[in-house]
């Protein structure tokens, strides 16, 4: 067996293999158990291996790295047209090789342990947020139901049920009062735990030089700052800040064919990074600003990025303006709506 290449197809418990020759042909496959994929590679040669950017993969790609042998990670999304007939461990792995020959799909940066710690405090944060948050609607529609109304605000939730518990005179039973307390000292918790992961991160930050060149840029916290450091790595890796900015989601999905041209929507693949720093007034305030000037505390890099993405925001919206600006022009005089259609995409162009 000459094999120079490996495709794995990842799992929990079952892992299949695909070795392929310099011709990409598969010469051997092996289905192996979680513990003897873990010696498949260890007295093999140095190989190219192959596998999906997903769950669990970056540590088996630190690893295999420390033993001699070349990584690619190829995005999940990138591979899946590669999958020839039906979806099989085999198919997977047969598909991960002919995707590994094109060369417009970009590999996935493999991911440090200190940046998968990053991205795991974010997503118990969020998971906890969402805890709260649901417990805070609970109680909310339970004491509505009694007559009690909770203002807007999650800070002036805590006051409210409070006040409510030790009102005598309203209609809340006995027994919904102690668990309404019980709700009150789990709101507590999870909002102290929130805290104390907010803490880690702005040690983290603290700790990381980049992660304080991006709070120079109006709109960037911690929370923002340390997601994008974990989940994007380098950012001299993007060729240019339109390609930052379609990573990032912020790019509309199109639908074109020769002469025509159809934008949809704005696809916000990576809705979960840009939402920290869309949480408060000020924030969304300072992000605009942002996008019409590069912070000047920033490296040349990532200055760049940002003008050139808010570039790509700025004449999109501009499309949209014009758009509308037709439409708002063609209500009084019968204009069919294909012919408008056809006039906004020419203004557009």
């Amino acid at each position: 067996m000459h094999a120079t290449t490996v495709a794995i197809d990842l799992a929990k418990d079952v892992f299949e293999l695909a070795y392929a020759n310099d011709d990409h042909r598969i010469v051997a496959r092996k289905r192996l158990s979680r513990r003897a994929f873990a010696r498949a590679l260890d007295n093999q040669g140095p190989l190219r291996v192959v596998m999906e950017a997903c769950g669990s993969a970056h540590y088996w790609a630190r690893r295999f790295v420390s033993q001699g042998h070349t990584l690619r990670l190829l995005p999940a999304r990138d591979v899946r047209p590669y999958v020839r007939r039906n979806k099989t461990d085999r198919t997977d792995a047969a598909g991960l090789l002919e995707a590994d020959r094109c060369a417009q799909i970009d590999a996935v940066p493999i991911k440090s342990p200190e940046q998968q710690g990053v991205q795991a405090l974010h997503r118990i944060r969020e998971q906890w947020k969402a805890q709260r948050t649901a417990t805070i609607n609970l109680m909310r529609g339970v004491l509505r139901e009694f007559g009690v109304v909770i203002p807007l605000g999650a800070a002036k939730v805590r006051p409210a049920v409070f006040a409510a518990l030790e009102d005598g005179e309203n209609e809340l039973p006995m027994a919904l009062r102690h668990t309404l307390g019980e709700m009150l000292d789990r709101l507590a918790e999870l909002t102290g735990a929130m805290n104390a992961i907010e803490q880690q991160l702005q040690a983290c930050a603290h700790a990381d030089p980049v992660c304080q060149r991006y709070q120079q840029a109006p709109g960037i916290g911690v929370l923002t700052a340390t997601a994008l450091r974990a989940s994007a790595g380098p950012l001299e890796r993007f060729r240019s800040g339109r390609h930052f900015a379609a990573w990032m989601g912020l790019a509309p999905r199109e639908y074109s064919s020769g002469n025509q041209r159809r934008l949809g929507r704005i696809q916000k693949t990576r809705r979960w990074l840009s939402a920290h720093a869309a949480d408060s007034r000020s924030a969304r305030d300072a992000a605009r600003s942002a996008c019409s000037r590069a912070a000047p505390a920033i490296t040349q890099p990532v200055a760049n990025l940002g003008a050139d993405a808010a570039a790509t925001c700025r004449s999109q919206q501009g499309c949209c303006r014009a758009g509308q600006q037709t439409r708002a022009a063609a209500v009084g005089d019968g204009t069919s709506p294909r012919r408008l259609r056809r006039q906004s995409r020419q203004r557009a162009a």
